[in-house]
């Protein structure tokens, strides 16, 4: 891994950046108006209320990775890990998963004891992503290709997997020692 990536606190004046990056990042899975609407996914409103729970990796180049989560508002036991991105000429190298488990640490050091996490059906990589970083799959309205899926849980046509992963100071690895799916 890059040694000069700084981990931060994100900023409100992060917003326009990271919506850039996820326009980028994703034009080579997406054309450009399905990477615009993902983009849409992270309204400045999380930047403004939850930054500080939100994660920036950056270097000389600007910002590389980030995580945007947070910790629930109607309950003291839950976090939710929202949108998590990596610029591609660095994926492979850990940091999402340094990501995850520098977010997993604060809300566990913070009384949080569940952290919860969705993508889309067809995400093989996420859901192997998650799955090696100890979220379990939750149970939906019926199995696609054998997992678990919650019908329309964005909206009508947009079926979710559902992760939760139970976490406690004392459980939660060392960044390097986390496992990472291939």
């Amino acid at each position: 891994m890059n040694a000069v990536l700084g981990l931060r606190q994100a900023r409100v004046s992060d917003h326009h950046v990271i919506v850039g990056c996820v326009r980028q990042w994703w034009s080579d899975s997406r054309t450009p108006d399905q990477a615009r609407a993902l983009s849409l996914l992270l309204p400045r409103l999380f930047l403004q209320f939850f930054s500080s729970t939100s994660l920036v990796l950056e270097d000389d180049e600007g910002i590389r990775a980030f995580l945007i989560g947070f910790y629930a508002a109607d309950n003291e036991e839950e976090a939710y890990i929202h949108f998590v991105g990596v610029d591609p000429t660095l994926r492979g190298q850990g940091l999402a998963r340094r990501l995850y488990t520098t977010f997993l640490r604060r809300a566990a050091e913070s009384g949080r004891r569940q952290v919860r996490a969705i993508t889309s059906p067809g995400n093989v990589g996420s859901i192997a992503f998650h799955r090696a970083m100890g979220f379990t799959v939750e149970p939906g309205d019926r199995e696609v290709d054998g997992l678990p899926v919650c019908i329309d849980y964005d909206g009508p046509g947009q079926d979710r997997v559902c992760f939760c992963r139970d976490i406690l100071p004392e459980n939660i690895l060392p960044e390097d020692e986390v496992p990472c799916a291939s």
